[in-house]
């Protein structure tokens, strides 16, 4: 399986930035880590072996990108408006900086942004803002309240990155349509504590009648096996 490691300097972060490509050709997918997760996380707990198979035969180009969370939502030294700033920036980075690569790279097709448990929270937290970016969401045992991240905090940047706050206020008609043509997969685990989370954003958008898909899988957890066996299913053949 090809693999490559890129590192360039962000104007947006103000510092170097890592990935790693995996495959060839494919439809394209950005994956990201979980909370102070980096670049080679998902590699390292096998979420890229699970679908090996489906990324050599050209099936697939995954792209797992580096995340700033320690910079950001994670930052209890920083005030939370500054730490909502690095996040909009970290954004701003995956949409003109990795999602041009990812689509280069790739042959076409829907690119789906995926991740488990903080990364299924920036998988929506950035997916449902760009809709014309991204077609498809994949979430594994994600958590999409921010409350308890900045200490009670609130702004009008905190509202816009927090899709559970501004999502019941949507009513633009053309905003609503450009995500109803988003799919939207929410899976957890059966004894996930974000199982939850995941039946509360899926009840959100179904009252803005924007589908999705909720999957409760019996048995499951909140961890990389039932994650493992997620992404086998979610990236078919």
């Amino acid at each position: 399986m090809n693999r490559e490691y890129h590192r360039w300097y962000s104007h947006r972060l103000g510092r170097d930035m890592e990935l790693l490509l995996y495959g060839h050709s494919g439809e394209p997918v950005l994956l990201l880590p979980t909370s102070r997760g980096r670049f080679y996380q998902n590699e390292d707990f096998g979420l890229v072996g699970a679908i090996a198979d489906r990324i050599q035969a050209g099936r697939y180009l995954v792209v797992c990108a580096d995340s700033v969370d320690e910079e950001s939502w994670l930052n209890r030294h920083a005030h939370p408006h500054d730490r909502i700033a690095r996040h909009a920036a970290w954004e701003s980075y995956l949409i003109h900086e990795v999602v041009p690569l990812v689509r280069s790279r790739s042959t076409g097709g829907r690119l789906t942004l995926a991740g488990c448990s903080f990364g299924g929270f920036h998988t929506y937290n950035t997916g449902l803002r760009h809709p014309d970016v991204f077609q498809r969401l994949l979430s594994m045992g994600g958590k999409f309240e921010t409350e308890g991240f900045l200490g009670g905090y609130h702004d009008d940047s905190v509202y816009f990155h927090s899709a559970l706050q501004w999502l019941p206020n949507v009513s633009d008609w053309g905003q609503i349509s450009a995500l109803q043509r988003v799919e939207m997969i929410l899976a957890a685990g059966e004894h996930d504590f974000c199982r939850a989370s995941n039946e509360n954003l899926s009840n959100v958008l179904w009252k803005k009648d924007i589908g999705n898909h909720l999957s409760i899988w019996n048995g499951g957890i909140h961890d990389w096996p039932t994650w493992r066996e997620m992404i086998r299913q979610y990236l078919p053949w």
